[in-house]
C-alpha cells in the first residue's frame, strides 16, 4: 500500500503503526514509529500569521503542529513527542528562553530552533548556551528556514545514532567483560582441577613408593625386638660364667666403656618408638591411598565414613595442638556409589575451612553422618567466626572469599558445590556471625543417572 508523503506527515502514531502492518516484525514497526516522529515539528509563536505561514510551508515535508504560547507547547510535548520545536523568544507569559530550558531539561531528544526578531549577538550566544540547535532572525526566507530545519534534524539524527552506538558499545563491552570473567573463572577452575589431579597423582605415587619400604621397616622391627631379646639373654648368660680373673677384668672394662647396662635399658624403648613410627608411616600411606583413590576413577561403592576419617588424619596439622576439639559421630551408612576421590576433596575443603574459621582461638569441629532413606547426610559444624548473612548466599560463587588476599582463591567451596551437584546431591549452609557455621551435605546412595565417566570429566 503506497501512502503519499503529505498524508503520512499528518497521521497519528497509531495510524502509522497500522500502516506498518501488524504481521511485520517489531523492528519494522519501530522504524515506522521513529520515522513519523522524526518528521513532527511544533511551531510556537504568539502571532497567528507567523506560525500559520511556517506551518503551511513546512507541512510539505513535515507534520506540523502549532501553539500560541509556551504553556500550550509544554502541554503538547507532554502528550506526544516532537523532533523539533520552532519557537519565538518574546511571548506572553513564559518566554522562549524559559521554554528552551524546559525542553532541554525534560525532552532531551527534541531539538529547538529559536526564530526571533531580536538580532543581538549576546542573545544568540545565550540561546546556544542554553541548548538551542540554531538561531534564526525574523523576517527570514522560507527556503532558508527549511534548509536550517533540515540540517537541524540531520544533526539530531546523527546525535541520536551516536548515543545509540555508544550504548550498544557499552553493552557489548559489558558482555565482553562478563564473558572474560567467566573465562577466567573457568580457567581458574580447570587449573584448580588439574592441580588437585596432580596432587592426587603425586600422593598416590608417594604412597606407592613408601608402601614397600614402610612395610619392610614395620615387619623387621618386630623381628629385631625378638633378636635383641635373644642376644640380651646370651650376653647375660656369658656374664654369669666364672672366667679367669684377667678375662673377667677385661670384659668388665669393655662393659663399662660401652655403657652396656644403659644400652640394654634403652634398647627396648628405642625399638618401641621405631615400631610406633613405622606404624604411623604405614597409616599415612594408607590414608594417602584412600584419599587419592586414583585406582577408582569410575563410580564405585565406598564407605563415606572411611573417606572422611582418612581426610581427618591427613589434616592433623590443623587439629593436633589440642586447641580445636574434633568430635566424630559416624552413623551406620550404606555404601555409596560415587567418585570417592572427588568427595574426599569436598571433606578436605570443609574441614580446612572449619579449622581456619576458628583460627587461633579454642573451638570445636563436629562431624556427623547418618542415613536418611535413599541418601546419606554428612554434617560439618564449627564454632568459628561465622559468615555475614549477606555473604552466605555468595559463598558458592567462584572467586568469592572472605579470607585475606593470598590466603584463599575462592574456588574451594565452588568446586565442592559442583562435585556434590554432579553426584545428584545438594549442599546447604547455615551460619550465625560470631557463633559458627554448619554445612549439611545430602548424597544419594545410588545417584540418578550419573553417567559413568572419568574423574576429570566429573569435575
Amino acid at each position: 500500500m503506497n501512502v503519499p508523503a503529505t498524508e503520512v506527515t499528518e497521521m497519528s502514531v497509531e495510524s502509522a503503526l497500522i500502516v506498518a502492518g501488524g504481521n511485520r516484525t517489531s523492528s519494522v514497526v519501530d522504524r515506522a514509529y521513529a520515522e513519523v516522529h522524526d518528521k513532527r515539528i511544533l511551531i510556537v509563536d504568539d502571532e497567528e500569521a507567523v506560525r500559520g505561514l511556517f506551518a503551511e510551508y513546512l507541512s510539505q515535508n513535515y507534520s506540523c503542529v502549532t501553539a500560541s504560547d509556551a504553556q500550550e507547547a509544554l502541554g503538547l510535548l507532554s502528550r506526544e513527542p516532537f523532533a523539533l520545536v520552532l519557537t519565538d523568544i518574546q511571548m506572553p507569559g513564559l518566554g522562549g528562553i524559559e521554554l528552551l530550558r524546559k525542553i532541554t531539561e525534560l525532552y532531551a531528544d527534541t531539538a529547538v530552533i529559536i526564530v526571533s526578531g531580536i538580532d543581538r549577538i549576546q542573545r544568540v550566544i545565550d540561546a546556544i548556551r542554553v541548548g538551542a540547535s540554531d538561531y534564526i532572525v525574523k523576517p527570514c526566507e522560507l527556503d532558508v528556514l527549511a534548509l536550517r530545519v533540515e540540517r537541524t534534524l540531520e544533526r539530531r539524527t546523527l546525535l541520536r545514532n551516536a548515543r545509540k552506538y555508544k550504548q550498544d558499545l557499552e553493552l557489548r563491552n559489558a558482555e565482553l567483560a562478563r564473558r572474560k570473567a567467566e573465562l577466567e573463572r573457568l580457567q581458574a577452575q580447570i587449573t584448580q582441577t588439574e592441580k588437585m589431579a596432580s596432587l592426587g597423582q603425586m600422593a598416590a605415587g608417594v604412597a606407592h613408593e613408601l608402601n614397600n619400604p614402610a612395610g619392610f621397616i614395620y615387619s623387621n622391627i618386630e623381628l629385631l625386638k625378638d633378636y635383641v631379646a635373644r642376644l640380651e639373654r646370651y650376653l647375660s648368660a656369658v656374664y654369669e660364667v666364672d672366667l679367669p680373673p684377667a678375662a673377667a677384668a677385661r670384659i668388665n672394662e669393655i662393659r663399662r666403656q660401652i655403657d652396656y647396662d644403659n644400652i640394654v635399658a634403652d634398647l627396648s624403648s628405642i625399638l618401641t618408638d621405631c615400631y610406633l613410627g613405622a606404624e604411623r608411616i604405614r597409616d599415612v600411606v594408607q590414608n594417602l591411598r584412600l584419599f587419592s583413590r586414583l585406582d577408582e576413577a569410575d563410580l564405585k561403592r565406598v564407605d563415606l565414613n572411611e573417606g572422611i576419617e582418612s581426610t581427618v588424619r591427613l589434616l592433623s596439622l590443623y587439629y593436633k595442638d589440642g586447641r580445636i576439639t574434633l568430635c566424630r559421630d559416624y552413623g551406620e551408612l550404606p555404601q555409596v556409589n560415587c567418585y570417592a576421590a572427588l568427595l574426599n576433596q569436598v571433606w578436605m575443603n570443609l574441614l580446612m575451612n572449619a579449622a581456619q574459621a576458628i583460627g587461633k582461638a579454642d573451638g570445636e569441629v563436629r562431624i556427623s553422618t547418618r542415613s536418611e532413606g535413599d541418601q546419606v547426610v554428612a554434617t560439618f559444624s564449627d564454632t568459628g567466626c561465622g559468615i555475614v548473612s549477606d555473604n552466605v548466599k555468595r559463598i558458592f560463587d567462584p572467586f568469592f572469599t572472605t579470607k585475606p588476599v593470598g590466603e584463599g582463591t575462592g574456588l574451594g567451596l565452588s568446586i565442592s558445590h559442583g562435585i556434590i551437584e554432579r553426584h545428584g546431591g545438594k549442599i546447604e549452609v547455615k551460619s550465625v556471625l560470631g557463633q559458627g557455621t554448619t554445612f549439611t551435605i545430602y548424597i544419594p546412595v545410588n545417584p540418578k543417572p550419573l553417567i559413568n565417566r572419568s574423574m576429570n570429566e566429573a569435575l
